[in-house]
């Protein structure tokens, strides 16, 4: 029953921290994030004189969104910049893909998130009945 439930609301990202000029994408960075708790990852990228530093985790979705609205204002691609983004599907805070209009702010959960959460609640409710 315990596996069952672990597959319900689980998401893996990529976790890493004060990595400098590569952005900690190999597999060996993958991780999976707390069952329920940890609904989204996060990607912080801070420009400094020796380049970019990246730091990647899992996130609650509240703690994400406070983060990444806190530091919007930081978020200038200028030196000393800090971005904070967050996104809910399984490696999103991976690799950059070419830009298309650049939001750094957190994007609220999509409607396949929601719909993911319910299949996943169906789908604990059937293994525990």
């Amino acid at each position: 029953m315990k596996e069952c439930m672990s597959a319900a609301l689980q998401i893996q990202c990529y976790q890493c921290e004060d990595v400098r000029q590569d952005d900690c994408t190999s597999p060996e960075f993958i991780v999976n994030c707390t069952v329920n708790v940890q609904d989204m990852c996060q990607k912080e990228e801070l420009v400094m004189e020796d380049g970019i530093h990246y730091r990647k985790s899992c996130a609650s979705s509240g703690a994400c969104l406070i983060a990444s609205s806190g530091y919007q204002q930081f978020c200038t691609g200028k030196l000393n910049s800090v971005c904070i983004t967050c996104c809910n599907t399984a490696l999103c805070n991976g690799p950059r893909h070419k830009r298309r209009a650049a939001s750094h702010a957190c994007a609220a959960p999509s409607i396949s998130h929601y719909i993911t959460s319910l299949l996943g609640l169906m789908l604990l409710y059937l293994c525990l009945h």
